[in-house]
């Protein structure tokens, strides 16, 4: 995988998987649960935040050209340091992955298959993610480039298909519950943005690494107009789905979807390329965990790693008893996970590893300017 480069537009399709694999399941009725009517605004204010964050963490990176921040770590201090974050991140695009899965694969249960074993339906996507991984990463991605740019599209036109069907007011009171949950509160809703993670390990790959700024912009900004879309289509046709554990919100506006006798349950449609999309996130996670756990041991090759890594998730997605418990992790405490990992424990790497790089340099200069 380290030979292999991103070409721009594939590396903003990258950092949108992670949002769009966590719309089918809850995140819309997540972030409304949290911020009520005022969800819209919020989601533009953490929005801007998040394209801050997205734009301090290009530039700290811009520190250690072509570096990860596993590479960083290891410069900051040493490779007991580089093991222990390596094995953070790595446990969380495994764990958070795996617990998506099966809260995606419960709606399916749910929606489709409620006579089925939930084992089976998590199996498919695993022998689908195993068979994906023995490819090049570039088929991946290139798939990854063809389905996301679809589901942008389809959730647009969700949005337009059913705008007969909004109803305006519920957006009052247009702060919800009050000021303090809308702007202070409401700040978990960055943990939505789980794509940031993205960033951090995009350098080494990079085709043209002086792009990385334009990623960083487009694929967080994109991130948000998707979400406030998302959002927009709930609260304007389904005020009780901020009251309610509703399963597959977007999927059940789908439904409402009518152009005729001819065009009916477009739904499967949009739950087809859900699907899709889903394999997708799934399988560049994967391959993120394996490379890092190759950068960590220095193995020659990844292959040994795929059917590990397969059953490893499959194992993981299994320790939630039922959908209660894999909802409560995707809803309660995958948020936080976002909001400790990501955004605080990989902004405080760069930020002591720039500091220590530039003291150094400054010790490094002094003695010959005196």
């Amino acid at each position: 995988m380290t030979k292999t480069k991103i070409g721009t537009l594939e590396a903003i399709m990258l950092v949108l998987t992670v949002i769009i694999a966590r719309t089918i399941s809850s995140l819309p009725r997540e972030a409304m649960a949290r911020t009520k009517s005022a969800t819209i605004i919020n989601l533009i204010f953490v929005g801007i935040i998040a394209v801050l964050l997205s734009f301090l963490i290009v530039k700290l990176l811009r520190n250690f050209a072509g570096s990860d921040i596993i590479d960083i770590s290891e410069y900051l201090g040493g490779k007991v340091f580089k093991t222990i974050i390596g094995v953070i991140f790595m446990a969380h695009f495994l764990v958070t992955s795996s617990i998506l899965l099966r809260s995606f694969c419960e709606s399916l249960k749910i929606v489709y298959y409620p006579m089925t074993n939930i084992i089976f339906i998590i199996a498919l996507f695993i022998l689908a993610v195993c068979a994906t991984n023995r490819l090049d990463f570039n088929a991946s991605l290139k798939t990854n480039l063809l389905i996301i740019p679809l589901v942008l599209v389809s959730l647009v036109f969700l949005f337009f298909a059913n705008m007969n069907k909004f109803v305006p007011q519920r957006v009052f009171p247009i702060f919800g519950d009050g000021l303090f949950n809308t702007f202070v509160l409401g700040l978990s809703n960055l943990g939505c943005f789980g794509g940031l993670v993205f960033l951090y390990f995009l350098p080494p790959y990079l085709k043209q690494p002086e792009k990385m700024k334009k990623i960083a912009f487009i694929s967080i900004g994109l991130t948000a107009i998707y979400l406030i879309l998302c959002v927009a289509i709930l609260l304007f046709m389904f005020s009780f789905f901020m009251k309610t554990d509703e399963i597959a919100p977007l999927y059940n506006a789908a439904r409402f979807i009518d152009f005729g006798s001819f065009f009916q349950r477009l739904e499967s449609v949009f739950l087809l390329i859900w699907i899709l999309a889903f394999a997708c996130y799934l399988s560049i996670v994967s391959k993120f965990a394996m490379s890092i756990f190759k950068k960590l041991t220095n193995i020659e090759t990844k292959k040994p790693l795929i059917d590990l890594f397969g059953i490893l998730i499959l194992g993981i997605a299994l320790i939630p008893k039922n959908y209660a418990i894999a909802d409560i992790f995707e809803t309660k405490i995958y948020p936080y996970l976002v909001l400790a990992i990501p955004i605080c424990l990989g902004l405080s790497i760069l930020i002591l590893a720039s500091l220590a790089k530039k003291k150094s340099k400054n010790s490094n200069l002094s003695p010959n300017q005196s």
